[in-house]
């Protein structure tokens, strides 16, 4: 990666260069901001650093930043790469993918750093090695600052709100002198439990809802011969994304112009996504299956020893069986079975979904933070209209969803003419 450019200690601020002669002074960190595309040949660097980060976070994997480039070559999605030479070798401590362009869920005519640096990632936390976290942070910020090509705000969606990782951004920020700006907080579920999927499922669902999930699947069964497999092996997980594809795109996301396949780029990059973490054992698909036909499909990405839920499908014509509900049952039991994953992320936008049944929670934040030392009015002035944004959408948001709650119950109440 000789052609990507770096910056060094030497290029920032006198302030953050740990002096090379100092009694016991750290060596340097080295920050490289590379073009998603160089960074598919990253991968030995990668799964090493995942062995010594804080976070593991599937979404920062260099092979999805790929993908994402690969599917959209205009998407200016990059990396920060941190280096340091630790004993003699050089090892990677930290890497945190972006785009450039401008913020989600926002009016403002803009352009910022987006994190995660695709509109499928669910997670915007940087991997960064544990003993190291600091200082890496700081070069990042540092090198981000000194680039003159980049935006200065970052605008970070879902970031983990708990754990050393965020511990060290917002001790960063206030060393720096510079206050996030926090739009929302909220938790979603993940799983992290010692109990078996029998007993978790006894202790974390209502035994009326077992008892009707039962009945679905006894009633599912007349339909045909019911299976329940995992599809891991390469070969089998690029067949299975198109099945997934087909049933997404047959539902409402089809008919609100929202599945993957509606769009080829997002199609194109689940599938190399998926494609690539397959071949490292990274990826696997569950699948309810009747007569052979997949009914209901959870895409599975991993990090380590983290496992991430990361996209749902079923087939509508077997709404009636809670085909999705079933499949939770059948992967729950499956995750806790399986003692190399330490929890699993739900990626769900909030815990108001089906996936609210695991009890065990994640808080995550939309967050935007501005790279320059001693903050900018320019940061608060415009995350400050943002805020004013994000607040006004979601009063309108909340009154339609009233008056929409409020008009189908007087309807629902009207007498009916006969």
């Amino acid at each position: 990666m000789s052609d990507i450019p770096a910056y060094r200690t030497d290029d920032i601020p006198a302030a953050t260069i740990f002096a090379a002669g100092a009694p016991h002074a750290k060596p340097a960190i080295a920050i490289e901001i590379a073009d998603a595309a160089s960074l598919p040949n990253l991968h030995a660097a990668w799964t090493d650093l995942l062995s010594r980060a804080d976070t593991q976070n599937v979404f920062m994997d260099p092979s999805l930043l790929a993908a994402a480039a690969a599917a959209d070559p205009g998407g200016q999605q990059h990396a920060l790469l941190a280096w340091k030479t630790i004993e003699g070798a050089r090892q990677l401590v930290g890497l945190w993918g972006f785009a450039v362009g401008r913020p989600r869920w926002s009016v403002l005519p803009i352009r910022v750093l987006a994190a995660p640096a695709y509109s499928h990632g669910y997670l915007a936390t940087p991997v960064i090695d544990r003993d190291h976290l600091d200082e890496t942070i700081e070069a990042m910020l540092d090198a981000i600052a000194a680039a003159r090509e980049l935006p200065k705000i970052l605008a970070l969606d879902t970031l983990a709100a708990d754990g050393a990782t965020h511990e060290a951004l917002m001790r960063v920020l206030a060393r720096r002198g510079t206050a996030p700006r926090v739009f929302e907080h909220m938790h979603r579920p993940r799983l992290a439990s010692d109990l078996d999927g029998k007993a978790y499922l006894e202790k974390a669902v209502s035994s009326s809802t077992r008892k009707k999930l039962r009945q679905y699947r006894r009633r599912l069964a007349e339909k045909g011969a019911v299976t329940s497999t995992i599809v891991t092996e390469p070969e089998a997980i690029r067949r299975a994304v198109d099945w997934f594809l087909d049933i997404e795109a047959s539902g409402w996301k089809g008919r609100n112009g929202t599945a993957l396949k509606c769009n080829d780029a997002e199609a194109a990059f689940m599938r190399g996504a998926m494609a690539a973490l397959a071949e490292r054992g990274n990826a696997a698909i569950h699948v309810i299956s009747v007569d052979a036909k997949p009914v209901s499909m959870q895409i599975v990405a991993r990090a380590g020893d983290v496992a991430f839920t990361w996209k749902t499908a079923y087939d509508e014509s077997y709404r009636d069986y809670s085909p999705g509900m079933l499949l939770l049952e059948d992967y729950t039991a499956a995750f806790l079975g399986d003692r190399s994953i330490a929890f699993v992320d739900s990626c769900s936008f909030d815990d108001s979904g089906f996936m609210s049944a695991w009890t065990e929670r994640r808080p995550v934040a939309n967050v935007w933070i501005d790279a320059r030392r001693g903050g900018s009015a320019t940061f608060r002035i415009l995350s400050g209209l943002q805020l004013i944004y994000r607040n006004v959408r979601n009063t309108a948001k909340g009154a339609y969803h009233a008056w929409q709650k409020s008009w189908q119950k007087s309807n629902w109440l009207r007498p009916r003419k006969r």
